[in-house]
């Protein structure tokens, strides 16, 4: 298991102790999974935090029509879980979906939760995780889906280049909360 990208994203939070790597890495192992893999199934309790290595996925809950509703998408050095199912322990509302071929590296929750208990500064790792990026990136996305428009949604992601040529089109037109044809529409609209 290459672990230097996992350790580094890590690092660029808060440093880690030799100590504190040697544990994290004991309760690590990488998996593999193919395009369309559930990562975790919604109504099924989240029991591992992921690291995407290689690969894109999808973070998703269904409507009442069986439509896929995707919340955010999580391409290479990105950490994953249904966070709030983990918190609340309860079954998650979300599915997590491989949309390519993913390599990650996967840890138990419950080992992870009571290495946060004795190691210091992985518990500073994760608070500063948890602030940046279920604070302050959620905060301007809340405030996006509120007031601005499917195109102007649109020519946000449209700067993250990566992800957009990476993501199909029903996915961005899920996520914008919209149908295909609507966004055919918009692209047409922006490329005029």
């Amino acid at each position: 298991m290459n672990s230097s990208q996992f350790l580094k994203q890590i690092n660029s939070y808060y440093p880690l102790s030799e100590e504190t790597i040697t544990a994290l890495m004991d309760i690590c192992s990488e998996e593999h999974y193919k395009k369309n893999d559930l990562l975790l199934e919604s109504g099924s309790m989240a029991r591992y935090y992921y690291f995407i290595q290689s690969g894109l996925v999808g973070y998703y809950t269904m409507d009442e029509q069986g439509n896929s509703i995707y919340k955010i998408f999580f391409e290479e050095n990105s950490f994953v879980a249904s966070t709030s199912a983990i918190i609340k322990n309860e079954p998650s509302d979300f599915s997590i979906i491989a949309l390519e071929d993913c390599s990650v590296i996967k840890y138990p929750v419950k080992a992870y939760r009571e290495l946060l208990e004795k190691c210091h500064d992985l518990a500073l790792f994760h608070i500063r995780y948890l602030e940046k990026n279920w604070v302050v990136k959620k905060e301007p996305l809340e405030v996006s889906l509120k007031y601005e428009t499917a195109k102007q949604r649109y020519l946000l992601l449209l700067e993250n280049k990566s992800l957009h040529e990476r993501l199909k089109q029903h996915h961005i037109a899920s996520y914008l909360g919209i149908t295909p044809t609507q966004l055919s529409r918009i692209k047409k609209e922006i490329n005029s």
